[in-house]
């Protein structure tokens, strides 16, 4: 009898898991995928009564990809579902953790929900700024060790954050009391436009695909127009990036976002074969022997004027680009604390960035613009 019933109960439990999973089969077949056209990192299904958001790889060599349940109010979730955290959307109470998520937010016409924030002196987005003079944006310390106590105190709905590794102890801290982190891996897109096409991410957290989608494609129309006109200039200069720290050059891999847009502007890229990740360091004179006769040299570090860079290396002076006074800087572009412009806006502005190159490389196809980011050295 013992047996039998037994027999029973296996039976029953089998054919119950066997309705849940044609159940949830049915379900995930009515899922509408959306269209991430240039990102590597992420995909979202919309399910209308929630979405998945899965993020592939969050950090370099990651061991796992991390799927988020976006649900609204009294939503359908099938109870056989698996994922690693549940967000209820549309997000009204948000921390962000890099200055690149925030013109998103503010695109989005949700720079309101930003609580907190990791150093707002790096902040320079104009809404934002706003908000935080008015003290409605709690300072959370420093990224590396962000305070935890005065996060929890906000409750914000989510934690969007970044990680170099799976090693973050802040993160399982903030996770551990009940609030989802949820990764956000924009910066290792190696596409300039793949970049950008993480506003979609947020786009889902706010429940606004569609804007998230148009915001996006005029950013991608207008990208593409600017490489097809830089493609009509009669000449393809010959392109240096980086600078000196402590006697080693450090510059941009051949495959790396930066040499992308070189390409893209129609330049050529001193350095376009080499591959990897992070920047290449390299002795002085092997710059200098490669490079001296450069065209064009962008991004020199933190410099904005030719006096700077001679007063912290003199052997800058050898390089054609300095004697023609062929340099051009993002540095010099701050928000009113200082921060950075082109760091926090340029991931989701490509199309500005593009602009501001070919204006360098090639001045004759565009006369009349004025650069946003990438400026002359003074």
């Amino acid at each position: 009898m013992k047996h039998l019933l037994y027999l029973i109960i296996i039976t029953l439990s089998f054919t119950a898991c066997k309705t849940d999973s044609k159940k949830l089969e049915t379900v995930l077949a009515k899922g509408d995928t959306l269209a991430v056209n240039y990102a590597k990192g992420f995909t979202i299904v919309d399910y209308q009564d929630f979405k998945i958001l899965t993020v592939i790889n969050p950090w370099p060599d990651a061991d796992k990809d991390y799927t988020y349940l976006l649900a609204k109010d009294n939503s359908a979730i099938p109870e056989s579902l698996q994922f690693d955290q549940k967000i209820k959307i549309p997000l009204k109470h948000v921390v962000v953790t890099s200055t690149t998520h925030i013109p998103s937010l503010d695109m989005l016409g949700e720079i309101e929900t930003l609580a907190g924030f990791p150093n707002l002196d790096y902040v320079s987005t104009e809404s934002a700024r706003k908000r935080i003079t008015a003290g409605k944006v709690k300072e959370l310390g420093a990224n590396e060790s962000i305070n935890t106590e005065v996060l929890l105190e906000l409750q914000p709905e989510a934690v969007i954050g970044f990680a170099i590794d799976g090693q973050n102890k802040t993160f399982n801290t903030i996770q551990k009391n009940g609030i989802p982190v949820l990764f956000n891996a924009d910066w290792l897109e190696a596409n300039p436009l793949g970049k950008a096409e993480w506003i979609k991410f947020f786009g889902a957290l706010y429940d606004k695909q569609d804007l998230a989608t148009e915001k996006f494609e005029a950013i991608a129309t207008a990208y593409n127009a600017t490489k097809k006109l830089a493609k009509s200039a009669s000449n393809m200069p010959t392109v240096l990036s980086g600078s000196m720290y402590k006697d080693i050059w450090y510059l941009p891999y051949g495959d790396s976002w930066q040499a992308q847009f070189i390409k893209d502007a129609n330049g050529k890229y001193i350095y376009n074969y080499t591959r990897g990740k992070g920047s290449i360091s390299l002795a002085f004179e092997k710059v200098l022997d490669k490079a001296q006769n450069t065209d064009v040299w962008v991004a020199p570090g933190s410099f904005t004027t030719y006096d700077a860079m001679i007063e912290a290396t003199p052997h800058y002076n050898q390089f054609k680009a300095f004697k023609d006074k062929q340099i051009f800087s993002f540095a010099g572009v701050t928000g009113e604390t200082g921060g950075v412009l082109f760091y926090e806006l340029g991931p989701n502005r490509p199309d500005l960035i593009l602009k501001d190159l070919v204006k360098a490389l090639h001045p004759e196809l565009l006369e009349d613009y004025t650069p946003t980011f990438l400026k002359p050295l003074d």
